[in-house]
């Protein structure tokens, strides 16, 4: 995203090509639009120059083979039979979570009408809750690259992601989305991203990272103000955003990587410093 235009680029479900941002970037550049994806993304890309093939690894073909043998576990269906903590599918919903009734009926009405229902509405509440917590992200299995960049009077952020690792087939992360994964405005800031970007996609944090900085607050308060929204409202969220005002100020706020054994850490460095790459630990968010 450049924050002098607020034009950004992006490029989601892309196949056959390693370089997603240099391809985001090109989407920015040489098309009115913003978001690119798929088939028609990857012909962009080799439209623009950028080489095609395969991303497949030994050790990728390999991970695919014990993730199958272990019954697709960990699994990131729900409300769908069968159980996806024990089957790979396909699979079908659930006949409660096909409903999309607002009503509310009387306690005589359930027992007496919709016992079948009820009991599937219970499954798959047990099942949706067990599957809330799917394990990703944590401190060693998570991938989203992002990064703010201020010089000469000029903010830019940008965001790379593999995604979650076994997600369902054409899932899109908070990488590619504007003001999920990143966000730049070279008037007040940048901010990056990473972690569930699922939940990520349901509160864009770093959309309000820049606004809250835009009100006067620090790139400290403004993080963990974000995070501290999406902790309250999503059990079990792991993530972290880092904050950068225009005047090259940063501060950092993350929640959850503690559970998974590790601490969220982030990198600074500056012409000040002569390229000297600073560490910052940030310790997760304890008044929640």
């Amino acid at each position: 995203m450049d924050g002098n235009t607020r034009r950004a680029g992006a490029v989601a479900d892309l196949r056959r090509c390693r370089h997603a941002a240099a391809a985001a970037r090109l989407v920015m550049q040489h098309t009115t639009h913003t978001l690119l994806a798929g088939d028609q993304a990857a012909a962009f890309a080799a439209e623009m120059g950028l080489p095609l093939g395969s991303l497949e690894t030994e050790e990728s073909r390999g991970m695919h083979s014990m993730w199958l043998n272990q019954r697709c576990q960990p699994n990131f269906r729900q409300q769908v039979a069968p159980d996806p903590r024990q089957s790979c599918g396909p699979y079908r919903p659930l006949p409660s979570s096909t409903s999309t009734s607002t009503s509310t009926s009387s306690a005589g009405d359930s027992a007496s009408g919709s016992g079948g229902s009820s009991s599937g509405s219970a499954a798959a509440a047990q099942q949706g809750q067990q599957q809330q917590h799917a394990r990703w992200p944590t401190a060693h299995a998570h991938d989203t690259i992002a990064m703010v960049v201020v010089a000469g009077g000029s903010v830019a952020a940008g965001a790379s992601s593999n995604g979650a690792i076994h997600k369902v087939p054409g899932r899109v992360g908070d990488a590619a989305v504007p003001g999920g994964g990143a966000y730049a405005d070279s008037a007040v800031g940048g901010c990056g991203a990473t972690g569930d970007g699922d939940t990520h996609l349901s509160f864009l944090p770093c959309y309000q990272v820049v606004e809250s900085m835009r009100r006067g607050l620090s790139p400290q308060q403004a993080a963990e103000d974000a995070v501290r929204r999406m902790a309250q409202r999503a059990p079990g969220y792991t993530g972290a955003v880092v904050a950068v005002g225009f005047d090259g100020r940063h501060g950092g706020a993350a929640h959850g990587w503690e559970r998974t054994g590790g601490q969220f850490t982030y990198s600074v460095a500056s012409g000040g410093s002569g390229g000297r790459v600073e560490v910052v630990a940030v310790p997760p968010l304890d008044d929640l």
